[in-house]
């Protein structure tokens, strides 16, 4: 479990949830101009709810959403 500051470290931008939780984003450059989103959910103690990979073509069209936790879902195409 991580810490809210090795989040606010490893995590670029965040946004406060209702009951105390944050979501957390960091952006990374792809290979081919678009770009991956790594979204994660904490509650108000800052243990993962929810963690995953969005996929974003070089126009900023969401093109594949991964889940990763709680359940491993696999890459789903939007």
């Amino acid at each position: 479990m991580a810490t809210r500051q090795q989040n606010e470290r490893s995590f670029t931008q965040w946004e406060n949830l209702p009951g105390g939780g944050r979501r957390y984003f960091r952006r990374i450059a792809g290979h081919s101009g678009g770009f991956a989103s790594y979204v994660k959910e904490v509650d108000v103690a800052e243990n993962t709810l929810r963690f995953w990979q969005e996929i974003y073509d070089y126009h900023g069209k969401l093109t594949a959403r991964h889940e990763k936790f709680p359940v491993d879902s696999g890459h789903q195409e939007v």
